[in-house]
Order: structure tokens, then C-alpha cells, then sequence
């Protein structure tokens, strides 16, 4: 009996013990992975991409506490943009950079982010993405399809550079333009009245030091790095496609992280692409003062008329996809 007792004590001071233990020190909270994101994109690791995308990185190691490694693949190195965005859906890359208007070959009616006239400028173009229940459907869409938009920048405006003055619409007339083969491009030229000449890229300079063709479109940077102001004396401000940048993230890759690093890459996306724009936008008025003082003279037609020859392309795409896009731009435009 007296073995029984003490037996039984025995226990009792145990589960004493043990429930003490329980109450006064729960078990340590498991520590969050480290993730390494890989980001890919089609510009070079002088560009103002790249210098962004290390921004990103550092404030996503920063405010993960070191949990999340961004590492940048720039110059194609991981494929084309539409590999890379294709590869991003499956989870097979984590993040890319990509326009809104090349996101039409999957989702078609986002090619008008692409048309030319189609935005005043890059703040019209985030006004209707994010501050319009159209916008924000498009977000949705993209995100069932596997593509979170963490954040979107300013990535440059196309302008056209001509051998001759450009005041207005009416001198568009006739000239040999050369375009890219793509669509939003070849409209630009045709409505405008040009005589659309695409041509491989690295064939400009020369084609427009002999007058092969009497003008181009492109960024203000892309002018400046081919030094197309050398053969160009006129700039004309036609601003008639506006280029961003999305950073998108793959879905699946994001709902595998924490709460705590979901909230980090989100943070240190939308300030690298505060600082994306900022940069971009601050290298565009540098440029303009850059091509004046090497003697060309920049004019500022009025867009108005452009934008009314353009107005077939807008039908056209109502026609096929239905108006709720083009509402959703009037809307956000000011």
C-alpha cells in the first residue's frame, strides 16, 4: 500500500512539473525561410531597370530582416520578356518586369495600354489601372492567371525625331517613319499619315544618316543611347505611347511566403518603382536640354488631332472587346 502511495505521488509531482513547463515558457515560434527571388528582364545592368531592381533587393532583405535574396537576371538572360512572363505564370521564375500592353497576348484586351494617344501620360495610365473598378478587374484577372502586379513604373514615353520640323499632325504627311513591326506602332505611323518603314534596330542610324527613311520613334533614352540626335535635328514631343513597367510576382511563389515577407517584397516593390519613375522622368527633361544644346530644336505639336485620327483603332478594338476599357480611360483622364 505504502509503494502504491508513493508511486502515485510520484506522478502527480510529475504532471505538476510538466504542466508548470506548459504554462510559464510555450515553445519557441519557428523561424521564418530565407527565399531567394529571382527577377528577370529584357533591359541591360546599365540601365535604369536595373538600378531599381537592386533597390527592390536591398529593401527586401531590409525589411524581411534578411529572410528574402533578390537576385537579378537582366539582359535576357533567362529568355525574352514573353518567356519570362510565361515562366513567372508556372512558378517556374519568380518575378519579371513587363508592360501593361504586353500582357495582351494573354489577356487581349489589355493591348489599348499599348495604342497610341491612348494616355495623357503615366499618371493617367495608373489613374485608370488603380482608381477604376475596370482597372482593378484587370489586376484580378491577371492574378487568377498566375501574375500578382506588385507595383507599376514610369518606363519612358515615345517621341518621334525627323529630318524635318514636325509642328503639327499635317507634317507627318508622307514622311518615311521607321516603326517596329508591332501593331500599336504601325498605327501610329499609318493614322498619323507617315509611310510606316519598319526595319531591324540596328539598321537605324545609318537609314537615318543617309535619309533612307526621314524620321523614328522612340524614348528619349533610346535616342539618346543610339545617338539618333546626331543624324536627327527635330524632336517633336508626339508622346504618343506611354511605356510602364510592371513588377509582378508569381502567384504561386507569393502565397508561399509569410504574411511578414508578402508585406516586405510589396513594400520594396512599390518604392523601387517610385524610384523607377522618378528616375526615368528626371533622365527625360536632362535629355531634352541635352538634344538642344547639340543643336536640335524639340516642338510640342498639339496631340488633339492625333489622338482624332487614331479614333479607328479605338472602334475596331470596341468592336471586338466591348467599350468598358475605353470608358475607364475617359474616366481616369483629367
Amino acid at each position: 500500500m505504502k509503494k502504491l502511495i508513493a508511486a502515485l505521488l510520484i506522478v502527480a509531482t510529475c504532471a505538476l512539473a510538466l504542466a508548470g513547463c506548459g504554462s510559464s515558457a510555450a515553445p519557441a515560434a519557428q523561424a521564418e525561410k530565407n527565399v531567394t527571388l529571382k527577377i528577370g528582364f529584357q533591359a541591360n545592368s546599365s540601365s535604369n531597370e536595373y538600378k531599381a531592381a537592386e533597390l527592390m533587393a536591398e529593401k527586401a532583405k531590409e525589411y524581411s530582416n534578411g529572410t528574402i535574396t533578390v537576385e537579378i537576371y537582366p539582359g535576357g538572360q533567362l529568355g525574352d520578356d514573353r518567356a519570362m512572363i510565361d515562366q513567372v505564370a508556372a512558378g517556374a521564375l519568380d518575378m519579371v518586369f513587363a508592360e501593361t500592353g504586353r500582357m495582351g497576348l494573354w489577356e487581349p484586351e489589355l493591348e489599348i495600354f499599348g495604342y497610341p494617344f491612348a494616355f495623357d501620360d503615366f499618371d493617367h495610365m495608373t489613374r485608370t489601372l488603380n482608381d477604376t473598378e475596370y482597372g482593378k478587374s484587370i489586376y484580378a484577372k491577371l492574378e487568377a492567371r498566375g501574375w500578382k502586379v506588385l507595383a507599376d513604373a514610369y518606363n519612358g514615353t515615345r517621341q518621334t525625331t525627323s529630318n524635318k520640323k514636325i509642328e503639327s499632325i499635317d507634317d507627318m504627311k508622307g514622311m518615311k517613319l521607321r516603326v517596329p513591326n508591332a501593331d500599336a506602332n504601325l498605327a501610329f505611323a499609318k493614322y498619323s499619315g507617315a509611310a510606316a518603314t519598319p526595319m531591324p534596330f540596328a539598321e537605324v542610324y545609318l537609314a537615318l544618316k543617309t535619309n533612307a527613311v526621314d524620321g523614328q520613334e522612340n524614348p528619349l533614352s533610346t535616342i539618346d543611347a543610339q545617338k539618333f540626335y546626331e543624324v536627327q535635328p527635330y524632336c517633336a514631343l508626339t508622346g504618343h505611347i506611354i511605356n510602364d513597367n510592371t513588377y509582378i510576382i508569381s502567384k504561386v511563389v507569393f502565397d508561399k511566403l509569410s504574411p511578414a515577407q508578402q508585406e516586405a517584397i510589396t513594400k520594396a516593390a512599390q518604392e523601387a518603382a517610385q524610384f523607377h519613375t522618378e528616375t526615368f522622368q528626371k533622365d527625360e527633361e536632362a535629355l531634352i536640354e541635352k538634344f538642344e544644346q547639340n543643336g536640335v530644336t524639340i516642338t510640342t505639336p498639339d496631340k488633339a488631332p492625333f489622338r482624332e485620327a487614331c479614333a479607328p483603332m479605338y472602334d475596331e478594338y470596341v468592336a471586338k472587346y466591348g467599350d468598358a476599357a475605353v470608358k475607364a480611360i475617359e474616366e481616369a483622364r483629367k
